[in-house]
């Protein structure tokens, strides 16, 4: 569950609201840097693809066979992309009940095909298609689009699939972006939240209608098992980051003898409870804060001076003087104490962005919140004329919001609270009391935390990076060691996530695993 930080949808409404944090946040701040494709490539084209995909022979229900039976029929798309469109039951356990489209495309192998590799940038609720379609060079090397028709798909709920609809964009920049009157933890700010949280819920449950009780992670996985057959792989090939770990850890238990390879980075821990969760990841993005500021001293235009605690310090004082008079932006926002949250943990993603936070802390010690609201934006997806490019937000409160279970109780919450201030002084105030979200929505949780051992599976390989701030190495560990047959790469570095990311030994790995099966050392690091 990782969160979007410094949002009313985290902090005011919690962390637990906004879990599971996007390897599409690295892309963000790839944006954010000028680091964006420079284009399509106009001497080469991946080689046609057929029309029709022909289903694997699957042994299923004759309720399912019309779904896994279907033929997808592939268009060109996106500067030598391919788009389809499955059909899925709406609700896996009734599948008379109705049906939802889920959103494909592809890019056809560049060498000999081996098969499909589907992929999932995280969330939930970023768009897997959008991924593949804008980014596939950043999803996978060139190895793997040799050898690989490259998937990208959006899950129940998500952007060009049946999707979650709730705000409009006004309503969804109070949502994000307004400040809640009283004082942090108080029964007045409680009872505030709550309302907040109540008429999302409605609002969502108004617009999304039918299929918004059924956005849970293990259909999700069921889902992902039907584009396995449809695309005509027998096993499932995978190759999942942050949030997607966990959809792939689901699928590997409920299928273990469908595992092809399937890579997890960035991965999460299923047996984490609600606020082990969000305590683990406070500490993460504390550790990360810290590492940049240790970096920002030693350089002469660091907008701080002194020791790595003073530095912290200031943070703190900073957020706390937001917190009392939030800086009015030039559009008429409000920057507050969560706001400003969101904004220092996007560039923590990813190192080669820390330069960022030189210029929001600058900025905010100046007095003004344009940076900050820049630097939030991009990490809700809010476009510069107040639009949303996408409904990753609402995606993301409905999936998760069925994946955990909540309990909203103000001494369990303030409680909660005291820890997090305890485990990571700066950060931590602002994740907590995140289950009054989700304990206020209205369709109750089905997913049960606990580990995943995917008995009688393939290997797994689950990478994880010493310090990510948005899934701790912790969480790759654990997951490495509760599956049967995991196996635990580890990145010695900063950021979320480590696959083609520049480093060629992680890049190596990964791509001798997926492509050759090789299983690397045990306790190899690179």
């Amino acid at each position: 569950m990782t969160t979007r930080t410094g949002s009313r949808a985290s902090g005011d409404r919690g962390t637990a609201a906004r879990r599971h944090a996007v390897r599409t946040a690295a892309i963000a701040v790839a944006a954010i840097l000028a680091l964006t494709l420079s284009g399509c490539v106009t001497w080469f084209m991946p080689a046609k693809a057929p029309a029709t995909s022909s289903p694997a022979p699957d042994k299923v229900s004759a309720a399912l066979q019309p779904y896994y039976g279907q033929i997808l029929h592939w268009t060109s798309c996106a500067s030598g992309k391919q788009c389809a469109t499955a059909k899925a039951p709406l609700d896996w356990t009734d599948p008379a009940a109705g049906e939802i489209e889920l959103a494909l495309i592809r890019q056809p192998a560049k060498g000999t095909k081996q098969g499909s590799l589907l992929t999932n940038p995280g969330g939930p609720g970023a768009s897997g298609f959008d991924f593949v379609k804008d980014s596939v060079d950043f999803v996978a090397d060139a190895t793997l689009q040799d050898h690989f028709d490259i998937v990208g798909f959006d899950p129940r709920g998500v952007g060009r699939s049946t999707a979650v609809k709730c705000y409009d964009p006004k309503q969804m920049d109070q949502y994000l972006y307004g400040i809640t009157p009283g004082v942090r933890g108080s029964d007045q700010w409680i009872a505030e939240n709550t309302a907040i949280a109540k008429d999302f819920g409605e609002a969502c449950q108004k617009n999304t209608g039918k299929p918004l009780p059924k956005l849970d992670t293990v259909s999700a996985a069921r889902d992902l098992d039907l584009l396995r057959a449809t695309l005509g792989d027998t096993k499932l090939n995978y190759l999942g980051y942050s949030y997607g770990t966990y959809l792939g850890s689901v699928y590997a238990g409920l299928y273990p003898g469908k595992t092809g390879r399937l890579v997890l980075d960035g991965a999460l821990d299923p047996a984490a409870s609600n606020f082990d969760v969000t305590e683990v990841q406070a500490k993460g993005f504390e550790s990360a804060l810290r590492a940049y500021l240790a970096s920002c001293l030693k350089q002469k235009d660091c907008p701080f001076s002194g020791t790595v605690d003073g530095a912290m310090g200031t943070v703190a004082q900073l957020l706390a003087a937001v917190e009392k008079s939030p800086i009015r932006n030039s559009d008429g926002r409000e920057l507050g104490a969560n706001t400003l949250v969101t904004a220092i943990i996007t560039p923590l993603y990813d190192a080669t962005a820390w330069s960022y936070l030189d210029k929001l802390f600058e900025s905010v010690m100046q007095g003004s919140a344009s940076v900050a609201f820049t630097l939030a934006d991009t990490y809700n997806n809010r476009t510069a004329d107040g639009a949303y490019s996408d409904n990753s937000t609402e995606a993301f409160v409905a999936i998760n919001c069925l994946d955990y279970t909540y309990d909203a109780d103000p001494a369990l919450m303030r409680t909660q609270a005291a820890a997090l201030a305890q485990a990571a002084p700066v950060i931590g105030p602002y994740m907590a009391y995140g289950d009054i979200g989700c304990a206020n929505w209205p369709y109750k949780a089905t997913g049960e935390r606990g580990p995943i051992s995917a008995d009688g599976s393939a290997p797994i390989l689950v990478v994880g990076t010493t310090n990510d701030p948005a899934t701790p190495y912790v969480w790759a560990k654990n997951l490495a060691a509760e599956l049967q047959n995991g196996h635990l790469l580890t990145y010695k570095g900063e950021g979320h996530t480590a696959y083609n990311k520049s480093n060629s030994c992680v890049n190596d790995t990964v791509d001798a695993y997926l492509v050759k099966g090789t299983i690397p050392d045990e306790g190899k690091t690179c």
